[in-house]
């Protein structure tokens, strides 16, 4: 895995973008000009990165005169305490896991997919932490790419960066509805802000960032607005000097979204075969209608990564699929009830498998967590 400094870390979990809800609202602060606003020399994309997380920038950095804002010191003092504890709590917790039970997933991998993914870079980066390209997509537009020298109301912008991130904290995933109030209501609008803060605790330097779109034959087209909007963010693992891409598209994989615009799959297929992370999906992958997105996970992964309410077990044909159980299997949550697996809940008992000790999808307690690895026979 990544191995992230104690202060670097950060849980993120997205629920679906299409079903539930995602960001939590923030008070209101008053409203200051920012006497940065006028300073002429842009911040590159890593230093922005850096100060939406709450990391110390470099003396020369366009953005260093708004970090001696009591705002941004009371911020950074924040996500620092958060990282920590989510660090005891969760994230060392997983790195042991992992390498006790999937060590290869900490292989280098050609692609990881992470379908209904909203902005949450930071557990499919600790799952698969070597993977040359990560391809995002979800329902929550970007947005600009985030300029702090821009902001007026510098306190509330990042009080509400910070809410949105609460849930992700508190319970490893997102609430959808309340992001998409938050993302559109304060200065840093859109997904964008989040993967910048996701990229930085995990200790990445952003080397450069692309807004374009996919045409029809799924090709990432630069700077040019039409089809399926998208951005391509390339960055530098610090621990290891690798150079990696993560791309994140606004898009709806519905059946019905991918025929009238397929450019996203054919994306997708362009990668050829990885592996696939699907995390507190709302249970889409059971719908008829996301047959396709649903089959091209199971042609495109050698390895898949879930929770229960990722691709159902009766799917994962037996003479293809090699099955691993962890954590306890109790059912979905009330909202999602339906979905219950007799047949999961049966090859647990069976099992017997490992505990898990960190929390992994809609149940925040661990001990009622569940985690499901595939992989191809």
């Amino acid at each position: 895995m990544s191995q992230f400094q104690s202060a670097n870390f950060f849980a993120k979990i997205t629920l679906s973008i299409f079903a539930l809800s995602f960001l939590h609202p923030v008070g209101s602060a008053q409203v200051q000009q920012n006497p940065a606003a006028s300073n002429s020399a842009l911040p590159s994309p890593d230093d922005t990165a850096r100060f939406l997380a709450g990391i110390p920038l470099p003396k020369n950095s366009a953005l260093a005169v708004l970090a001696t804002d009591p705002a941004w010191q009371d911020h950074s003092a924040f996500f620092e305490k958060a990282f920590a504890q989510l660090n005891l709590r969760q994230l060392q917790k997983l790195h042991a896991w992992e390498q006790n039970y999937i060590p290869e997933a900490t292989r280098p991998l050609p692609v990881a997919f992470y379908m209904f993914s909203g902005p949450d870079f930071l557990y499919v980066d600790q799952f698969f932490p070597k993977s040359s390209v990560y391809v995002l997509c979800g329902k929550e537009s970007m947005g600009p790419p985030p300029d702090p020298l821009r902001i007026t109301n510098l306190a509330g912008a990042l009080h509400n960066l910070e809410d949105a991130m609460s849930s992700s904290l508190r319970f490893s995933f997102f609430i959808t509805k309340d992001m998409k109030v938050d993302l559109q209501s304060q200065e840093l609008n859109g997904t964008l802000p989040i993967l910048y803060v996701f990229l930085a605790r995990a200790n990445k330097s952003i080397t450069d960032v692309t807004l374009g779109s996919l045409n029809g034959n799924g090709t990432f087209q630069e700077g040019k607005a039409g089809g399926i909007p998208g951005v391509r963010i390339n960055y530098v693992d610090n621990y290891s000097g690798t150079a990696q891409t993560l791309f994140y598209f606004t898009t709806d994989i519905s059946d019905g979204g991918i025929a009238s615009d397929p450019g996203f799959l054919r994306f997708c297929d362009h990668f050829g075969v990885g592996c696939s992370f699907l995390k507190s999906s709302s249970y889409l992958l059971f719908e008829e209608g996301f047959a396709r997105i649903r089959n091209f996970i199971l042609d495109h992964s050698n390895t898949i990564v879930q929770d229960d309410a990722g691709i159902p077990l009766a799917y994962l044909n037996r003479e293809k699929w090699n099955i691993r159980l962890f954590g306890n299997y109790i059912g979905p949550i009330e909202i999602f009830k339906q979905h219950y697996q007799p047949k999961l809940r049966e090859l647990y008992e069976q099992s017997n498998p490992p505990p898990l000790e960190f929390n992994f999808g809609y149940r925040w307690n661990y001990k009622e967590s569940n985690l499901i690895v595939a992989q191809r026979n």
